[in-house]
């Protein structure tokens, strides 16, 4: 993936529903029908890349709803990676991970309001967050920030002491890590995600 700032956004049915007016069924029908492409989630929920519902809108002359969907296409900054640990972890992640990817930005947040905060802030397109980090239910703090399109729904990365930490959130997160950090895995984990967003905007 080139590093442009590129942004790939990924809407539900109910989104599209909204943004062309219609209810939510409508839109599962255009799915079902094959009018409107669409993949399914692990848990059968239907989700349409950017690039597919403007297809779609131009096919059928919704020129307004093409206009609302270019107003509401802000999603992660693909540039951008969010190193959320204490300091000491935290600085030597960044070290070791600026070698492995030179073309990235990074930046560094030390607690769970500064992580909350430069997220909201920069939309990081990539997280890696210490599952070690307390104060925060970081379950319900990594489906939020996957969730909800303000936080831009960035590629999550825990790092836990085990595969069995994490206090539920390893479901939530799109990897778990273990100490020490295997940076060839978190390498190939990034790449294969980056050769997803080439193919959904291609």
């Amino acid at each position: 993936m080139s590093k442009d700032g590129r942004q790939v956004r990924i809407f539900s049915a109910l989104e599209v529903a909204n943004i062309c007016g219609v209810v939510n069924q409508t839109a599962i029908n255009w799915i079902r029908s094959g009018h409107l492409k669409a993949f399914t989630t692990p848990g059968g929920q239907y989700r349409i890349y950017a690039k597919d519902l403007a297809a779609f809108l131009d096919k059928r002359g919704m020129s307004a709803s093409g206009e609302l969907l270019q107003g509401i296409m802000e999603n992660a900054n693909w540039n951008i990676f969010l190193i959320g640990a204490e300091q000491s972890v935290n600085n030597s992640l960044k070290t070791a991970l600026q070698a492995s990817f030179p073309d990235f930005t990074f930046i560094q947040a030390f607690d769970w309001f500064e992580i909350g905060y430069k997220i909201t802030q920069k939309k990081p397109g990539f997280i890696l967050l210490d599952a070690s980090l307390e104060g925060v239910d970081i379950s319900g703090f990594i489906r939020t920030a996957k969730g909800e399109p303000f936080f831009g729904k960035p590629i999550i990365f825990l790092l836990a002491d085990s595969q069995k930490t994490g206090n539920g959130a390893n479901s939530q997160a799109d990897l778990v890590l273990t100490k020490p950090l295997d940076y060839s895995k978190l390498e190939a984990a990034i790449k294969s995600f980056e050769k997803q967003f080439d193919t959904a905007t291609a």
